[in-house]
């Protein structure tokens, strides 16, 4: 499915307000479902299913909300239940038991409780919260996909800045790539964004670094207007709440559009992506790197290659990146260096390259063993066979589908 979104406007503050009930009463049934679970053996799907009609019979706010949003709650907390099965039975390490949540900002409407006028501009909620008509604003290829798709789901998305609905659409997104017959081999890294095997370096525009100053103040005006014990703050402290989180906001709105457009171009320009599938979680647990790391969004762009991989039918594999940057991608003489160490030299064929550099020669080999294509230090060989039958861009999409 796809997903778009548009913000609610021109609402009044009542309407607003109604939102919010609606959201903590979304809250309110999936932690009694997860409660439930906790209290009884052998819950499933359908049993939470029946105690969100249970509770609407019980609790008169939560006859309020309309009856599909009560279960797509309900479907939310039976989600952690059975991701925790499943971790179970994959003897993971952390098993991720669910909890109880306390600061939910989203509710879901299915095929009711919800009403778009003909033209997709207005959308008006019909449950008893009676929130009323919202301006949808949005861009042109949302308001085209309204138009002509088939809408499964309605979500209503609380923000710093405003209320947000998304659009769940049943549509399959498929769009003809253009085929290069290149192939690249992507090193992550903090220096560099990523380097691949050419020595062709992107480097990261770090917008944590750069908005810090002004996160420390704002976080600064909100520590003074912040009074011990007292319920509820005031309303300087809110104000300042949410200029800080405006913040924040518009710091990981420019980490995904970053990591949107690279992953993009990287699609977009070759055939056959090869990253390596770091650990990313154990690597945070460096203190003198975390925010470096957290700020560099690594998991987010390779999420979109995986992606446009899919959308363009192109080939994209993650690789161990064990050894990769202390091999030699020459003749495969391990060189142990220290994080410090930015250049590798082999004492074996005394070849001399960028660190980063070398672990992309390697990183791309291995991608390139495992679809089965013989990589040969380049992509000359390639260019002129992106419109035969039978050649790179063919193999990789097959193995792609499997």
């Amino acid at each position: 499915m796809l997903v778009r979104e548009a913000k609610l406007l021109n609402g009044k503050k009542n309407q607003y307000n109604s939102l919010d009930e609606a959201i903590r009463t979304a809250q309110f049934i999936r932690n009694k479902a997860i409660r439930y679970w906790i209290d009884n053996q052998g819950v499933d799907k359908s049993r939470l299913y029946k105690l969100s009609k249970e509770l609407a019979s019980e609790f008169p706010f939560v006859n309020k909300l309309n009856s599909s949003a009560r279960q797509a709650s309900a479907e939310v907390a039976w989600t952690s239940i059975s991701n925790f099965y499943r971790r179970c039975k994959e003897a993971a390490k952390k098993k991720g038991y669910p909890k109880f949540k306390k600061h939910c900002r989203s509710v879901e409407y299915k095929q009711s409780g919800y009403k778009l006028s003909d033209d997709c501009m207005f959308i008006t909620f019909t449950d008893k919260f009676k929130s009323g008509k919202f301006s949808l604003y949005c861009n042109t290829e949302t308001r085209e996909d309204l138009f002509r798709s088939k809408i499964n789901r309605v979500r209503i998305v609380r923000r710093v800045d405003g209320y947000y609905c998304q659009f769940c659409i049943d549509a399959n997104r498929k769009e003809s790539g253009n085929y290069t017959g290149n192939v690249i081999g992507v090193d992550l890294g903090i220096k560099y964004f990523y380097k691949d095997q050419n020595d062709n370096a992107v480097v990261y525009p770090q917008y944590l670094r750069q908005s810090e100053k002004k996160l420390k103040r704002r976080q600064r005006q909100l520590s003074k207007k912040f009074v011990k014990g007292k319920k509820p703050q005031s309303n300087n402290y809110h104000k300042a709440r949410k200029k800080l989180g405006k913040c924040h906001l518009k710091v990981s709105r420019q980490r995904k559009d970053c990591s949107i457009k690279q992953a993009r171009c990287v699609v977009a320009s070759n055939d056959v992506i090869v990253y390596e599938d770091l650990k990313i979680q154990n690597m945070v647990k460096n203190h003198h790197l975390a925010k470096s790391i957290s700020d560099a969004s690594w998991y987010q762009f390779t999420q979109w290659l995986e992606r446009y991989g899919k959308i363009w039918d192109k080939a994209v594999v993650a690789v161990n990146p064990k050894y990769t940057s202390q091999d030699c991608s020459n003749c495969g003489h391990r060189v142990k260096k220290t994080l410090s160490t930015r250049t590798h030299v082999c004492p074996s064929c005394h070849t001399e390259v960028c660190r980063d550099t070398n672990a992309a020669r390697n990183i791309l080999s291995r991608g390139l063993e495992i679809i089965g294509i013989e990589h040969n230090q380049g992509t000359v060989g390639h260019t002129e066979t992106s419109d035969l039958s039978g050649t790179l861009w063919e193999t990789t999409a097959s193995a792609n589908d499997g």
